[in-house]
This record gives structure tokens, sequence and C-alpha cells, in this order.
């Protein structure tokens, strides 16, 4: 093993005798604490979290406001089974359906969980009218989650396909191809199924003509609309949602990642006629919605209109694609800059993204990659423009070095 401070060694080891090798060899970087957006290693170093969790931390580390929700929860109730009423759950459910224009809130445990139940409501809607409708559209190249319905809508079989036989009924269509989108979606449609910008395949804008035809087809067939939002909602876009910048208005829509700031929580939320498809005993969680996780959501809400988080995460990001689109168009290494406020993609002209990683790494900055050409930033929503700057120097820095 190549040598680590002791405690790093010490993960590394305890993680190759005993963890399920789901993730193989990791970035050897083992956080001990944070403070905004920096996070310290074991090893002492100081490093800027440029992929906040991937979107998950966006209110930065160590945030008082969230640490102390966490902390004064904890001291009262930390769980309440779902026989009892729980005042955070029921505060955080009035919160969401507002943000939503009204509507009904299930809150669960993760992206997937939240995924999972917007499909079994999408098909409970048409079943309790005795007109059921099973097939769902989604799109090649998304990412909707790991359980098994998440993976079998996901539109990439190297998530789905060693775990056959899936479950039936999901149609996949190319991202952005309007044709084929008339074709899949008919007076047999339950639902369609769409990332808005398709983080995991490497930050892909869904085109306005697209969004919106869906939208149509929807509504002309009765067919659900469901957008995850996962990665793109909490503001990270410039808009609490990503559909609210295309004009539309989907049935269903998931949350999770960034809602409380890290710690684990997702949601659905459906308009009143879509959220038929649930009555009493259909669909539940033992530790979804509970006190503690729902008390962190609402301390995030409260960050968030304190300090707009949603106007400057479109400020921002607008800064920031404009100093990538420069840098792009004065090193020629960089093919495209993709994506809205502070969800950026940045597809190089070389297969290097993972090299561009290690050096960042090295040079004291997290980021992500994206197959093999792709470098892909989700900083923290209170990110500053100096933080930005700094960044800006040192990515400029490993292109010219790595590229």
């Amino acid at each position: 093993m190549v040598e680590y401070d002791k405690r790093l060694s010490q993960a590394i080891e305890l993680d190759e005798r005993y963890y399920l090798n789901t993730f193989g060899r990791r970035v050897p970087f083992c956080p001990d604490h944070g403070d905004g957006i920096w996070l310290y290693g074991t090893d002492g170093k100081r490093y800027m979290d440029m992929i906040g969790g991937i979107a998950v931390n966006v209110v930065g580390h160590a945030r008082p406001e969230l640490t102390q929700a966490i902390c004064r929860q904890a001291g009262n109730v930390i769980h309440c089974s779902n026989y009892y009423y729980n005042e955070p759950q029921s505060q955080l459910a009035e919160k969401l359906s507002q943000s939503f224009g009204g509507g009904r809130v299930f809150i669960c445990n993760s992206g997937a969980e939240a995924n999972e139940g917007a499909i079994k409501l999408a098909r409970g809607y048409f079943h309790k009218q005795s007109k059921p409708r099973t097939k769902i559209v989604s799109a090649l190249m998304s990412f909707h989650g790991r359980t098994l319905a998440a993976a079998t809508v996901t539109g990439q079989p190297k998530y789905s396909q060693p775990f056959a036989p899936l479950p039936e009924g999901f149609v996949h269509i190319p991202y952005n191809d309007c044709d084929a989108l008339r074709q899949a979606v008919t007076d047999d449609t339950c639902a369609v199924m769409l990332e808005l910008i398709q983080g995991e395949s490497g930050v892909r804008p869904a085109t306005a003509e697209f969004a919106k035809l869906a939208a149509e087809l929807c509504e002309r067939t009765g067919a659900r609309l469901i957008i995850d939002e996962i990665q793109t909602g909490m503001g990270r876009t410039g808009h609490f949602y990503a559909y609210e910048g295309y004009g539309i208005k989907p049935d269903i829509v998931t949350l999770a990642k960034g809602l409380a700031g890290g710690v684990p929580v997702g949601a659905l939320i459906a308009n009143e006629e879509t959220a038929k498809g649930f009555a009493p005993g259909d669909h539940g969680s033992t530790f979804g919605g509970n006190p503690l996780a729902c008390a962190a959501s609402l301390a995030v809400l409260s960050v968030y209109e304190n300090e707009s988080l949603v106007r400057k995460a479109g400020q921002l990001g607008r800064y920031t694609n404009e100093k990538l689109r420069h840098l792009a168009d004065k090193t020629g290494k960089i093919n495209e800059v993709r994506g809205q406020g502070l969800m950026i993609g940045i597809e190089l002209k070389s297969d290097k993204a993972v090299d561009i990683k290690h050096k960042m790494f090295d040079m004291g900055f997290l980021v992500g990659s994206v197959g093999a050409n792709i470098i892909r930033l989700l900083p923290p929503l209170i990110i500053e423009q100096e933080q930005i700057d700094l960044f800006m120097e040192k990515f400029e820095q490993a292109v010219a070095e790595v590229l």
C-alpha cells in the first residue's frame, strides 16, 4: 500500500477487507472535518470541495444552523413511527407543497426511493381508475437510481442488465429526440420520466423543444409527467426546480441529495389529481420522514430563504460558465462547457478527465469526472466569487500541465 497518514491507511485497509466491493479503489482522501466550502483530510490538508458530495452539501460543511437543528432534534426525538403524527414531517410537507405550487408530499430516505415511489404512484393513479397503464417512457443515458425499478427506468443497461429479470413496462428513447418521443407516448402510456439535465452522462441539458413536447404529450394522452430533480433541484440551476426554467409543470417531481444538506432524505411531490393514486396502505417507509431528517431539511430551507441561495446559484453559475468558456477559447483544449447554474460539465478535447481530477486533487481541489473526458462541478451553493476565481486559477494551471 502507498504510504498515507495512519488514519487514512487504516480506513483503506478496513475498506478493502470488509466493505462490499461496489466502489473499487477510491480517491485516497478521508475527510476529518469541514468548514463551509472546505474539507480537511485526516492528513490535515485543506481541499476546496467543488463536487459537494455530488450535489448534496448545498449549504457547505458544518453549517451552524444545520448542525444546531440536528443536535436539537436528536436531543428530543430522532425517530417516530408512522403510527403517530410528526411535527417536523408535517412542517416540511407544507414547505415542499408550497414550493411546488400545491400538492401532496411523501418523504423518504433517498433519490432512488423517491423515484420508486413516483413510479408506483403513476401506475396506482391509473389502477385506481380501473384503467391500468404500465408503460413508462424514459431517456437513454439517464440515471434514476440503483434499486431495481429505478435502475430499469435508467437508460443505461450497465446498471440493470446484470440483475435481470427486470420489471416490465419501461421504454427508452434517445434524449432530445422529439420524433422518438412522439412515437413512444401514446394513449396507453402511464408516465414519462425525465431529467431536464442528465447529470451522470456528462451534464447534458434537455432542449426546450424536447421538454415542452414531453409536457404537451402527457397533457394530450393523460400520461403523468415525472421530472427527476434529484440532482437539478434545490436551486442548483438557478431555479428551485429546473422545470421552472423550461416553463413546464410536471405531475410529479422527485427530490433528494441537497434537501437536508447531507442528512439522508428524499421526497416526491404530486399534484392533487395524481396523488389519488395512493390510498392508505399503498406506500410507506419505516425511516422516511423521520423527525431528524425533516428538522435538517427545514434548517436547510431556512438558510436558502435567508441567503437567497437560488438566485445566488444562478448568478455565480453564469459567472463560472463565462470564465470556463473564456478558458476554452484561450486554450483550445476544451470542447464544450455545459449545464445551468452551479451544475457544470466541462468536456475536454482529450481523454484526460481522470488525470485532471487527480491533478486538481494534488493541488487541493475536489472535482468529479464522468467517463474519459468530462469534468463535473457541483459545488455548495454558498460558494463565493473569490473562491471561484481561485478555483479557475488552479484549473487553468491543471489544463496547461496535463493537456
